[in-house]
């Protein structure tokens, strides 16, 4: 009896090995020096008539370190196609330089929809924001599933500003908040009441990540500050977006 059930323990630890195995193979053999942006889709700020969008800087600081570093970029949105961009001050040189790139624009303007991605192909993902990533980021189960298999077959999950509502509904495999225990930050509900929309957006992100088990950290208001907790980097504001990209080049 006592060598059946050490036969099945060892079973059971064999398949568990083969299968981490398995993944760290199809990972090597597939991945290549590329990383996912998440851009959202949503270009409405709730019922204000305002319009939103994902935040220009937050994709073109990070872009620049990046894409300098060799690594290219794809783009992904909930929807698919032109996501709506907010933030649009071309005077940031960063940001005419990602604006007047012409790759990189066309490859923006046709962003790819969640069904089009192998996760096995990006080192890392990298959620942007903008205060539309609030509303088509938490519910899309598939986005989370996509980082979920990037981060458990080793890959860096990154966030700034807005950009972590993408995570705060992210499972495991074993059922746990990706978040849960670790060192994370995003825009705070000192900040949000500042540029007065916090009666506007459907949660507050500071609240959401801390109900789900983030160590929330921050700075004054839209002060630099980003936390790294291993493969998990995330930045509080727009002025983080740069050290966002140099952390996650860093990771990588």
């Amino acid at each position: 009896m006592k060598k059946i059930i050490v036969s099945a323990a060892l079973l059971g630890a064999t398949c568990l090995i083969a299968k981490k195995v398995r993944k760290v193979i199809l990972r090597k053999r597939n991945k290549g020096k590329k990383i996912l942006f998440v851009v959202t889709s949503h270009g409405r700020l709730g019922d204000t008539g305002q319009h939103t969008g994902y935040y220009l800087s937050e994709v073109a600081h990070p872009w620049k370190i990046l894409s300098g570093a060799g690594y290219e970029i794809d783009f992904v949105s909930p929807h698919g196609g032109t996501p709506p961009v907010d933030g649009f001050q071309l005077t940031d040189p960063i940001n005419r330089m990602f604006w007047n790139n012409q790759k990189y624009q066309k490859k923006m303007i046709s962003s790819m929809q969640p069904d089009d991605i192998d996760p096995f192909a990006y080192e890392a993902i990298f959620f942007a924001g903008g205060h539309g990533a609030m509303w088509d980021f938490p519910p899309h189960t598939q986005l989370a599933h996509i980082t979920r298999q990037i981060y458990e077959t080793g890959g860096v999950v990154a966030a700034v500003c807005h950009g972590p509502a993408g995570l705060v509904n992210v499972r495991l495999s074993d059922g746990t908040f990706l978040i849960s225990g670790k060192k994370v930050t995003g825009f705070t509900n000192e900040e949000e009441a500042t540029m007065k929309r916090e009666e506007i957006v459907p949660f507050l992100l500071e609240d959401r990540l801390k109900e789900h088990g983030g160590r929330f950290e921050k700075s004054a208001p839209m002060m630099p500050h980003v936390v790294v907790d291993g493969r998990l980097i995330t930045g509080q504001n727009p002025a983080s977006a740069l050290k966002v990209g140099k952390k996650i080049r860093k990771a990588l």
